[in-house]
């Protein structure tokens, strides 16, 4: 029997396991192949990841710090009241004109009725003393005119009589002269005074009446006051009625008013009572805004407002719509920035100074408004700088 345990001789378990077992190198090599490709890919990313970024840098203004803004509108009340109606709640889309809110109208419309009353009494009064004018100016007229038609009979009774007293006079100077001549006899005398005293008398009741004739003239003139009186009267009404037409078109402004309308198209945001509260002039009933009318505010790098100019394009990505890109052009470039708008100023007493990039508001209308985009979202902003 063979001794296996001899120097020199190799069992054939030994030579075989010997044999087949595989050459280290190879195997080595596989292990470390990945590791270059993963290097590789590594360096590939790199560099297409600073490619990215500096060909964003310079072609583009990113900005992540920009938000949807809108003019939103506070809806008001300006009378005070109970509301009665609220045919609104928060969502709903109104057009311009639509009925919000409300108010009590009862007592409104029974002052305003009461003031058409007090207009139509006060017409009705106007209107007697215009006809009592015209009355009285009517018989002031005819009176006038009766007055100087006696005047002027009176006037041509005492020219008509001055003459003949003149000459009555004179002819009994002449027959008193006869008679003491003893040429006229003394009943010549007699009738030659008898026609002097009785055309004297006529004289003076023409006189008389002369002077009573102008005394009503000067009565009728003096009536002629009764209109003045009377035209006061009427423009104390005409005044009166203007007043209270003046207060029947405030009341039916109030009345409006406690009708509140949306001033604009949009939708309701914010509703701040109920039916049965009592509201008071100015306060708060909700809130408005149009969804057409909605645009993105970004504060911008004092260091790259050089590179804006209105009308540049503008990417927006809105976070509540990941997957969609919005459009825009830049609208306006703020002319302050935005610290000087600061309700507490920075002042520096101590004489230590760090310096701060300051930013500058940019408005970005959007080409199209969507519904979708609402006051106060979050987005970012890509603008394409135009070289």
């Amino acid at each position: 029997m063979p001794d296996d345990s001899k120097p020199g001789r190799q069992s054939p378990r030994d030579s075989t396991s010997t044999d087949t077992a595989p050459p280290s190198t190879p195997a080595k090599t596989r292990r470390i192949r990945p590791l270059y490709v993963l290097a590789a890919a590594i360096a590939v990313t790199v560099v297409y990841v600073a490619w990215t970024e500096i060909h964003n840098r310079l072609n583009f203004i990113h900005e992540e710090d920009a938000r949807i803004h809108a003019d939103l509108v506070t809806v008001s009340s300006r009378v005070a009241g109970w509301i009665t109606e609220m045919p609104i709640a928060e969502g709903d889309e109104l057009s311009q004109g639509a009925v919000m809110v409300q108010v009590d109208d009862r007592e409104s419309n029974i002052q305003l009725n009461e003031l058409e009353a007090q207009l139509a009494a006060s017409g009705a009064q106007r209107n007697r003393l215009a006809a009592e004018r015209i009355l009285v100016s009517s018989q002031i007229e005819s009176r006038m005119q009766s007055e100087k038609s006696q005047v002027a009979a009176a006037d041509v009774a005492v020219s008509s009589l001055r003459p003949q007293l003149e000459l009555a006079k004179r002819e009994l100077n002449r027959t008193q002269r006869l008679f003491e001549d003893k040429v006229a006899s003394r009943r010549q005398l007699d009738q030659a005074e008898n026609q002097l005293q009785q055309i004297d008398r006529e004289y003076r009741i023409a006189v008389a009446a002369l002077e009573a004739a102008k005394s009503g003239m000067a009565e009728a003139e003096a009536d002629r006051a009764r209109l003045g009186v009377l035209a006061g009267d009427l423009s104390v009404l005409e005044s009166r009625e203007q007043e209270i037409k003046a207060r029947i078109e405030r009341q039916r402004l109030d009345i409006q008013d406690r009708t509140v309308k949306s001033p604009t198209d949009g939708v309701v945001d914010r509703i701040f009572v109920d039916i049965g509260e009592y509201v008071t002039p100015g306060q708060r009933l909700a809130l408005v805004h149009n969804q057409d009318l909605v645009w993105v505010e970004a504060n911008i790098k004092e260091t790259d407002v050089r590179k804006l100019k209105q009308g540049q394009i503008v990417d927006i990505h809105v976070d509540a719509y990941p997957d969609d890109v919005f459009s825009g052009t830049v609208k306006t470039i703020g002319s302050a920035a935005t610290n000087q708008f600061a309700l507490l100023p920075t002042p520096n007493p101590s004489g230590n100074f760090t310096k701060i990039t300051q930013r500058l508001p940019v408005r970005i209308a959007f080409d199209k408004p969507d519904p979708r985009l609402r006051p106060g979202m979050m987005v970012e902003i890509e603008i394409a700088i135009e070289e």
